[in-house]
């Protein structure tokens, strides 16, 4: 791309003479729009075109079938202003050829334990996957800012734990595996609800306890589901054996489908953790654990919380990897590669996906007691995971900063007007409480608070 870049702007400086060619493909546009010639006819005469080689070929599409850059409906002198105007609408109007389709990029290698060779070091990313992947990390991102605004005017009440900082873990993910395979987690649930397919709307409804809430607002923060989606679990480190339970009957089927088990590094120290660890071992299940290291476990550090911060060598005789988890690629790769092993038969395996959040742990947490802002600060401006892909799309040319602008825009209006919904959505009538506790069962006659008090369950 560089190569075309320098040779297209050093034969646009011999035909107008300039003495310093464009550095970038905007500033090659802005040249060509300048010198563009609007009087041209619709079909130039060719010959004579090569018989005057100072002047620049006008860029219309009559012959050719593509459509104009510029404007060509009129023959007065352009002036300076709208000169400027017209490169203005060159560089806004970039069809999608004009970007790069597809790059490789290096990831960072990751450490290994009980591996002879790990995931690959360079990753491929077409435009249309980083498009999905910054739709969805910014998505996830704009939707936890919301709930903390909806917490602080209390209209979300009990505990809430945002996720923000950590996007890059549960995007990367979810584009290693299949919508079919399975996902588990604790309570630190909201990003895993929106990439397992359910829409912001469901989850603020869900936030603010209303019913039209994917839990029909009686699950909460920490209670969400979907297909193939286990929650949200709010007792620590309970959700590791019920994941190795999932892979078991992965196996018993032989669907070829696997579980990932996601868990904190302060749940890494939980005794059911290594039972978990044991059996899934001994079976040889398709299951992914997951410890996602954001660094602090409630308010207090790693350091001072386990003996061995390795999480990725702690399930022993369990191979495992440490990944960059602020890397959407890096994870992607990683869990990829795992996947690979698990249906191969060479399962279980442990990942540590080293991240970081921006919030305190929960929302009664102002997070700042045990860490300083400016540790925040820096992790924000120098490691962000939003940031980090952008700044990677826009360096390969895979888009424009207007169409990060136009996304932003879409996402902000999206999540607000799902805030909205949110608000105004009516409760669940007390009728419903003891809804859904049985599947597929006829009604059932439930005992209240006390014996003359009647609740009916629908299955």
């Amino acid at each position: 791309m560089q190569n075309m870049l320098t040779l297209l702007s050093n034969a646009l400086r011999r035909i107008t003479g300039r003495t310093a060619g464009a550095q970038t493909v905007s500033e090659l546009l802005i040249d060509l729009s300048e010198y563009v010639s609007l009087t041209s006819p619709a079909a130039p005469d060719l010959a004579r075109m090569r018989r005057l080689p100072r002047k620049p070929p006008p860029l219309v599409g009559a012959t050719s079938g593509v459509a104009p850059l510029a404007s060509t409906s009129s023959d007065t002198p352009v002036s300076s202003g709208d000169a400027g105007l017209q490169a203005a609408r060159v560089s806004v109007a970039r069809s999608f050829a004009d970007f790069t389709p597809q790059v490789t990029l290096d990831v960072k290698k990751c450490d290994l334990h009980r591996l002879e060779e790990g995931p690959p070091v360079k990753a491929e990313l077409t435009r249309e996957q980083g498009m999905r992947y910054y739709r969805t990390m910014q998505t996830v991102r704009r939707m936890e800012l919301k709930a903390d605004q909806l917490y602080k005017q209390k209209i979300i009440r009990g505990f809430c734990h945002l996720y923000d900082g950590q996007e890059a873990c549960a995007a990367g993910i979810e584009a290693a595996i299949q919508p079919s395979d399975h996902l588990i987690t604790a309570y630190r649930a909201h990003a895993y609800t929106y990439t397992r397919g359910v829409a912001v709307r469901e989850i603020l409804c869900e936030l603010t306890g209303r019913r039209g809430g994917v839990s029909k607002g009686k699950g909460g923060s920490m209670h969400m589901y979907a297909p193939h989606f286990y929650g949200g679990n709010g007792i620590v480190g309970a959700q590791v054996p019920l994941g190795a339970g999932i892979a078991l009957a992965c196996q018993y089927r032989g669907n070829r489908q696997l579980c990932v088990t996601l868990y904190g590094d302060g749940a890494a120290n939980q005794g059911q953790l290594f039972e978990a660890f044991n059996m899934a071992a001994l079976w040889k299940l398709p299951c992914i654990f997951i410890c996602e290291n954001n660094q602090y476990g409630m308010g207090t550090s790693a350091e001072r919380a386990s003996a061995c911060t390795d999480y990725y060598k702690r399930g022993d005789y369990v191979p495992g990897i440490r990944v960059d988890g602020m890397d959407v690629l890096c994870v992607r790769e990683a869990v990829k590669f795992a996947a690979d092993l698990c249906r191969a038969g060479k399962g279980p395996i442990v990942i540590e996906l080293k991240t970081y959040r921006y919030h305190g742990h929960s929302m009664s947490d102002p997070g700042v007691s045990y860490r300083t802002r400016q540790e925040i600060q820096e992790v924000r401006s120098k490691n962000d995971p939003i940031a980090s892909l952008k700044e990677q799309m826009l360096n390969n040319n895979m888009a424009s900063v207007e169409e990060f602008k136009e996304m932003d825009v879409a996402i902000r209006k999206e999540v607000e007007e799902a805030a909205q919904f949110a608000t105004a959505d009516p409760e669940p009538p007390l009728g419903d409480l003891c809804n859904h506790i049985f599947k597929n069962e006829p009604s059932l006659e439930i005992r209240g608070t006390n014996p003359w008090s009647k609740l009916i369950s629908v299955g």
